[in-house]
């Protein structure tokens, strides 16, 4: 969408309310966007990675701009042009925080990998809110050439864990046949600022994309993570992890289209919450009535380490086809006295029982993800939650 369009369509629309289905559990009463102007300076700051890795890549997007340390050969590693067509194709202005992203965005990030080439070393993309009271909308457009391989990670970060700002990302995946894609997507902002993040990917014939989504930090979030799998024998795999607490709110929108014949889905969402925090997770599987042959699995279980926290897990199936196998599990329960008690009787104190639990939780997703550098990281950056 062009951004007079959008700029249209944000002044128009109003802020999405809990009487719509998809915000039923996420208020944003007190949100003014027009509070959060796009800041036109940032202020310098030094951001540690999550993961320590040797890398193929590295660009950096705050508001002064897109700072590119370093490309491979042959690798599309650019600022995003606003005329490229492929802006908006995956991702509609549809409410008023989409079309805020879209009419405002500044700073954008082309990642490009030509067909048949193969990384070995992972790409990384760090977007850094650095400017207090300020809005940071911004876009990342990603195309993995027909049968290319690689990995790319994306940070979200705050130039200070006391930092009062607001993120707006966009991020299309484009993924050609035959390709293989590992995208790992780590929030870790601040816990005073407001975050959204629609993520859309379509899959093409026999591609695969392993997706790992980690939500560890903002006051107040919701993430929209969208697979079109249209080509036949399209396989995609989404593991999140989250760790909310104090009164944190996270909320993810999850939603697997099935369009081709024969093609594979496997989400896995496991959170754990403490003190007065709250979550959601709100899944989808649609089986269009071409898309015979579909095997799709959705899971969300949620371990509740306070009387005051509280998840929301809300599975969903629409299945317009008749040779298909669609499941889920959904689960939220307090950690388990016995096995707590246990731990303490062999005198471990109850922070470093309650963390081993925590450790046991999460490993069933943690697992899924390949380089072992990447789930060390998160491994730790959970554990590290417990105090």
């Amino acid at each position: 969408m062009k951004r007079a369009a959008a700029l249209k369509r944000y002044r128009e629309l109003p802020l999405p309310t809990t009487s719509e289905e998809g915000w039923r559990f996420t208020d944003l009463a007190g949100l003014d966007l027009d509070a959060y102007p796009v800041a036109d300076e940032a202020r310098s700051a030094k951001i540690a990675p999550l993961v320590e890795l040797e890398l193929a890549g590295d660009a950096r997007i705050d508001e002064s701009g897109v700072e590119i340390l370093a490309a491979p050969e042959g690798i599309v590693f650019a600022p995003l042009g606003e005329k490229d067509k492929r802006i908006g194709a995956l991702i509609e202005a549809d409410d008023k925080i989409a079309a805020a992203n879209a009419a405002f965005w500044r700073h954008g990030l082309l990642v490009e990998v030509p067909a048949g080439v193969e990384l070995e070393k992972p790409l990384h993309v760090r977007i850094e809110s650095t400017v207090p009271n300020g809005s940071l909308p911004t876009r990342l457009l990603i195309v993995a050439g027909e049968n290319s391989r690689f990995t790319l990670i994306e940070e979200h970060v705050s130039a200070g864990e006391d930092l009062h700002a607001l993120t707006n990302c966009a991020v299309e995946i484009h993924v050609g046949a035959g390709a293989k894609l590992e995208f790992v997507s780590v929030q870790r902002l601040s816990c005073r600022g407001w975050h959204f993040s629609r993520q859309h990917a379509r899959l093409e014939r026999d591609c695969e994309l392993d997706w790992v989504c980690a939500g560890l930090g903002s006051k107040k979030s919701k993430t929209w993570i969208y697979n079109d799998l249209a080509g036949v024998g399209a396989t995609s795999r989404v593991t999140g992890v989250y760790f909310a607490d104090g009164s944190q709110h996270l909320d993810f929108d999850t939603y697997q289209e099935h369009a081709g014949p024969r093609t594979n889905s496997d989400f896995l969402f496991r959170g754990a919450l403490r003190d007065e925090a709250t979550t959601v997770w709100r899944g989808m599987i649609r089986v269009e009535p071409e898309a015979q042959g579909t095997d799709a699995y959705q899971e969300n279980r949620n371990l509740l380490l306070s009387r005051q926290a509280h998840a929301n897990a809300i599975p969903g199936l629409e299945i317009l086809a008749n040779d298909v196998r669609c499941s889920h599990g959904v689960t939220v329960g307090q950690v388990d006295r016995e096995q707590l008690f246990y731990l303490m009787s062999r005198g471990l104190p109850a922070s470093e029982a309650e963390r081993l639990i925590v450790h046991g939780f999460f490993a069933q997703a943690l697992d899924r993800i390949e380089r072992e550098p990447i789930r060390e990281a998160l491994a730790n950056a959970l554990e590290a939650r417990i105090p």
